[in-house]
């Protein structure tokens, strides 16, 4: 891996990640394009695990975006502050299906599903979905998050609300589902207002993000350092911590003004890209 090659992953990384498009499957695709997971079965998972492990970029950002309810939580920890604890209660009982189901099925998820197929498949369904949800909320384009019809706000949920988000967090385990996606449309499904299952979605990914990122750091660490520098590394990071910043700053404004159907729209006409790709030999298969 070049520097470059190192700065432009950390870029797709950062700008995907908390949008509703999956930062996986747009890594493992680039990484395809640029020739990093072919060869040797380490190449593979080194390439795998980067995609994983510099998430950590993008986590950084959110921690300084919401800096606030990191201090709520952190008092709510201590005991000083009850809707923080509150909130971190939902938080854990949002990670523990992705803790449990993910470290089970994890090494089944890599071989059968990080593969430019499945991420296809994963791409269009979840375009698809995003309509239809749109559609189902009245095609609203407007953010106007003040009516009692939009929903509750973050303090409204439950424990047993945030358990079904996390539930639903576990499709995104399959690249090119979209973690972002999966976990705000399952908010606004148990009655969250769009602007707090966008918040949620983003604390809940703190924690599972970084739990997904020690685990494949610990595990696949070696493979990584031996075929990637710690510059390449650093710069991942570096610019995924950069753009992620940039893409949550976006998003949160653009939804105050419109509705996900964009997103939709793009994963589908990018799901029909990339099978281009893939039927004319453009873009090989390593699965």
């Amino acid at each position: 891996m070049t520097w470059w090659q190192a700065i432009l992953l950390g870029i797709v990384e950062g700008l995907t990640e908390y949008l509703p498009v999956s930062s996986t499957g747009h890594l493992l695709i680039v990484q395809e394009l640029l020739g990093l997971a072919t060869g040797s079965a380490s190449a593979k998972e080194a390439a795998d695990a980067y995609a994983i492990c510099i998430q950590a970029g993008a986590i950084v950002a959110v921690l300084g975006l919401y800096a606030g309810r990191m201090k709520q939580m952190t008092c709510g920890l201590m005991g000083r502050d009850p809707l923080g604890q509150r909130l971190v209660v939902n938080i854990l009982a949002g990670f523990v299906p992705a803790a449990v189901i993910g470290l089970t099925l994890n090494d089944l998820i890599k071989e059968y599903l990080f593969g430019p197929w499945p991420i296809v498949i994963a791409w269009l369904v979840g375009g698809v979905a995003i309509l239809v949800v749109d559609r189902l909320r009245g095609g609203r384009r407007r953010g106007d998050d003040t009516t009692p019809r939009e929903g509750f706000d973050l303090m409204g949920l439950t424990w047993r609300l945030a358990l079904v988000v996390g539930f639903a967090q576990c499709l995104a385990m399959w690249p090119g589902v979209s973690r972002s996606l999966v976990t705000i449309v399952a908010g606004v499904l148990v009655g969250l207002r769009l602007a707090a299952a966008v918040e949620f979605s983003f604390l809940l990914g703190v924690v599972t993000l970084g739990a997904a990122t020690c685990y494949d750091l610990l595990k696949h660490g070696r493979a990584m350092l031996e075929n990637y520098g710690p510059v390449e590394m650093f710069l991942g990071f570096l610019f995924a911590f950069i753009s992620a910043v940039i893409a949550i700053k976006w998003m949160v404004n653009y939804l105050k003004q419109h509705g996900m159907a964009a997103f939709g729209y793009y994963r589908i006409a990018i799901a029909v890209v990339v099978a281009v790709m893939l039927l004319t030999g453009v873009l090989g298969e390593s699965n």
